[in-house]
This record gives C-alpha cells, sequence and structure tokens, in this order.
C-alpha cells in the first residue's frame, strides 16, 4: 500500500500511517431525539468527556494510557436511555454532510449494524421515511435493538432476503452508500486489520463498490443526492471509485464539499487531507478523527 499513501498524501504519507498506529480516542454522537449534548456531557464528566471535534453532536472521551482500557461507556445508564451511540467524529461528519431534512425519504442502503441509519434518523427528527438495507443480515441483526433504543419511530429495515423490495421503495431524495472498503481509516481502532489485508481482498473491495455505486444511481430520483461514504483512505477506493462513476454517468456532478459543509454543518470547512476541493479525506494526522472519505454527489434531472 505504499503506493496509495505516496498518491494520497506525498511526502506526508509516513506521517498520516503513523497517525494510524496511535491510539485512538472514544467518541459518541448525542442522540438528539432523546437527549443534549450538555446532559451527556454531565452524565460522562467522571470519564473526562468534552466536546469532540468538527461535528456539533460529538462528546470525547480521550484515549487513556497504552495499559489502560478504554472506558466501556455502552454499559452507562445513559446510553441504555438512548442518549448516545459510539461513532468516530468523522463518521459523523458524513452523517451530517448528507443534508438531509425531516420529511424527505433517505435510503441507507450498506446500514450494517446501522450507526449512519441511526444519526440519518435523528437529522429527519423521525419524520419522512427511512430505509435500511444491507446485504449481510449478520451485520444488518444489530440494527433493530439499537433503532429500538434510539428512539428511531420512521425507519424501515429491508434485508437481502426482501427481494425487490428495496427498489419498490425507491426512488429516494437521497441515497446514502456507506461502501465496503479495506477499512484503513479505522485501524488505529483495528489495528490487527492492516496485516489481514491481501491484494485479492482490496480488488474484491474495489468491485463492490463500483456495484453499490450503481445500485445507489437506480434508486436516486432525478435531482437527488448519493453520499458515497468510506472509511478509508486510500485513493483506489475513494477519488478514483467517483472519477469512473462520473464517467459512466455524465449526468453525475460532484458537490464540492466546502459548499455542502457550509449548508449542513456550517462554519468553515477543514482543508481536504488529500488537497482536493471536491471531496473530502478527514485523517487521523490532520483533523483528529478516523481516517474517512466523504463525496457528495448529484443525479441529473
Amino acid at each position: 500500500l505504499a503506493t496509495s499513501y505516496v498518491k494520497a498524501f506525498g511526502e506526508r504519507a509516513a506521517e498520516e500511517g503513523a497517525a494510524l498506529a496511535s491510539r485512538a480516542p472514544v467518541d459518541l454522537r448525542v442522540n438528539t431525539l432523546k437527549s443534549t449534548r450538555e446532559k451527556v456531557l454531565e452524565a460522562l464528566e467522571r470519564f473526562g468527556a468534552a466536546e469532540g471535534p468538527w461535528s456539533p453532536l460529538a462528546v470525547r472521551i480521550p484515549a487513556p494510557g497504552p495499559d489502560t482500557r478504554n472506558a466501556n461507556v455502552e454499559v452507562e445508564p445513559a446510553h441504555g436511555l438512548g442518549w448516545y451511540e459510539v461513532q468516530d467524529a468523522g463518521s459523523q461528519v458524513a452523517a451530517l454532510l448528507s443534508g438531509v431534512q425531516p420529511g424527505t425519504s433517505v435510503a441507507d442502503i450498506c446500514a450494517g449494524a446501522g450507526g449512519k441509519t441511526l444519526a440519518l434518523a435523528a437529522l429527519m427528527q423521525n419524520e419522512g421515511r427511512l430505509v435500511a438495507h444491507d446485504l449481510d443480515r449478520f451485520r444488518l441483526r444489530p440494527i433493530f435493538e439499537r433503532l429500538t433504543r434510539a428512539g428511531v419511530a420512521n425507519c424501515e429495515v429491508i434485508s437481502a432476503q426482501d427481494k425487490g423490495k428495496l427498489e419498490a421503495a425507491g426512488p429516494f431524495d437521497t441515497v446514502v452508500i456507506d461502501a465496503p472498503c479495506s477499512g484503513s481509516g479505522s485501524w488505529r481502532r483495528k489495528p490487527d486489520a492492516k496485516w489481514r489485508l491481501t491484494q485479492k481482498q482490496f480488488d474484491q473491495r474495489r468491485k463492490d463498490q463500483a456495484q453499490v455505486l450503481e445500485k445507489g444511481y437506480a434508486l436516486a430520483r432525478p435531482g437527488g443526492t448519493i453520499l458515497y461514504i468510506t472509511c478509508s483512505v486510500l485513493p483506489e477506493e475513494n477519488t478514483e471509485q467517483v472519477a469512473d462513476f462520473v464517467q459512466r454517468h455524465p449526468d453525475v456532478t460532484v458537490v464540492p464539499y466546502k459548499e455542502q459543509w457550509a449548508r449542513t454543518i456550517g462554519g468553515a470547512a477543514p482543508a481536504s487531507a488529500d488537497g482536493r476541493e471536491d471531496t473530502l479525506v478527514l485523517t487521523p494526522a490532520r483533523h483528529d478523527t478516523d481516517g474517512f472519505f466523504v463525496a457528495v454527489m448529484r443525479k441529473g434531472g
């Protein structure tokens, strides 16, 4: 992957790689359907909780020393009450950049265990239609308890076994694609994953990404938004995938991320770690988050 890192970061490649080997903090997303950041900060004060970066919903518990485990915040009463979910600040930013609004129709088509689905439901204030789908029923299984705990009332879960049901539910105003990827952006949380990644797996992930982008295109209404996200810092999975996708679909345009940031989060957007103006790469070295890629695209019509 050395070539990919240099392609992404140039002479900062080693610095970026070293940051992905550091100890990560615990980030939480405040569930605005049930709580506020102030209440969560008070509930977790003894853990040293403070406001997290970039997301107005982020609460951060700093990483402990090398011989100490992270705080188990999922056994706290506030978690059982649905006040917060464990979610990296970078992942929170990705969900916020979707720009979803109450009353719209949204499909999260690589929902997994539902982290971003929950964030989208809160942004929609439980109004409108939210569909969660994943091809892997094992990854999707935990979503039901999480939706209940978070107080989500507008989400329909469609599994891969429900043939044709997702397509029949469309088209959607926004399609969120948290694509399967190498996971290179989350290596500070899963350090063993870097040793398990093979070239064959990497190639398969890129094929999976191209396929799910096509699926997202078909599900989006004309004029709708396609949000492509990976927890990767590698160009082959990020900017190169987006470039290939736009080439296949000339009616698709990339919305410059700083414009989207101003509309959805507000304030000045950070510089992308790869120096681009159209898409956003967040990294531990530059942004103190996990590694994430976000591309906001608009389908013609």
